[in-house]
């Protein structure tokens, strides 16, 4: 289960690299010349830099090893410090922005030295540019791109798309960034520069509130993918001696930590020796086949008893618990 973990870590290494020298730049940029929509920028690399630097430190969290208070490990650290990540690209990125861009409309000065900006804009573009391309290359694998939009909805590894959607909302902020300096310029208009920080600010915004969404999913618990549900349910219906799997209760503890409750039942004629030794082969066959499934409980169960109570804790009010 390392690698994975260490895949997450080097797209977040990629992009720390690239948001600390484009934040170089940009505040160098925004000091010479005064763009309101450069500073802004400036503020977003600053907050993509410590979003990377916490999802580094959950990922380091989430490692520890299981202990008395916590016998399932820490993996979920992973899903809070992501979630506080999608909290802070609202309160400090999208907020500041949106503050910068209304300041500057309402007091507008001019810009000077433009050239820099461009020159700036263009730097930041191949940085934010190369980091995207790492990052869709670990995240896409071999699915097109149409289908991304969906992959992140699914997924289960927030370091990984947290990054893409920030290197996304970046190459989108650097587009309206330039998009203000050139219309300020065009029509000698300086508040122009500021509607491009308030856009910049509604990206920020709108990138936060579709991580949030999902991490907040994660965080409550996610149900591991269909298709590992089918696996394991066939991987248990082949063995002798199953009558029939009822059913499976998957829960993802981190990005490629999957706890199972899996409902079997066993065929009448077997002994309870019998049945010890096929829960031990069900389980070795499970863990080989799914090594991500850190804890695994086999319940001995007729069709009926476990859809009976299936039935009942979905359909029971939580205020009578």
């Amino acid at each position: 289960m390392q690698q994975p973990a260490e895949s997450s870590r080097l797209v977040i290494y990629a992009a720390l690299a690239g948001n600390f020298l484009v934040a170089l730049t940009k505040l160098w940029a925004a000091a010479w010349t005064g763009s309101s929509a450069m500073l802004s920028e400036s503020i977003h690399s600053l907050v993509d830099m410590g979003n990377e630097l916490l999802l580094l430190y959950g990922l380091q969290r989430a490692n520890r090893r299981p202990d008395h208070d916590h016998p399932l490990g820490y993996g979920r650290e992973v899903y809070f410090w992501s979630f506080v990540v999608a909290v802070l690209i609202v309160t400090f990125g999208a907020g500041l922005s949106i503050y910068e861009g209304i300041r500057h409309i309402l007091d507008p000065e001019p810009m000077e030295n433009v050239v820099a900006n461009y020159l700036v804009l263009l730097s930041a573009a191949i940085f934010e540019g190369c980091s995207w391309l790492l990052t869709l290359h670990k995240f896409k694998g071999r699915k097109r791109l149409a289908e991304l939009p969906d992959e992140v909805l699914r997924s289960k590894d927030p370091p990984t798309f947290i990054v893409l959607l920030e290197d996304t909302a970046a190459l989108l902020g650097i587009a309206a960034a330039f998009a203000g300096i050139w219309l300020s310029q065009h029509f000698n208009e300086p508040i122009w520069d500021g509607v491009a920080s308030i856009v910049i600010g509604v990206i920020l915004a709108a990138t936060a509130a579709v991580l949030g969404q999902e991490t907040k999913g994660l965080l409550i618990g996610e149900r591991a993918q269909q298709e590992v549900l089918d696996s394991i349910l066939a991987e248990a219906t082949s063995l002798d001696g199953v009558a029939g799997a009822n059913g499976v209760l998957t829960v993802h503890l981190a990005p490629h930590q999957i706890l199972a409750a899996l409902s079997v039942e066993f065929e009448d004629k077997l002994t309870t020796p019998q049945i010890e030794a096929l829960v031990i082969e069900m389980e070795t066959h499970l863990h080989a086949l799914h090594p991500e499934i850190v804890a695994l409980f086999i319940k001995p169960q007729t069709a009926g008893r476990f859809h009976d109570v299936l039935h009942k804790q979905r359909n029971e009010d939580p205020g009578t618990t």
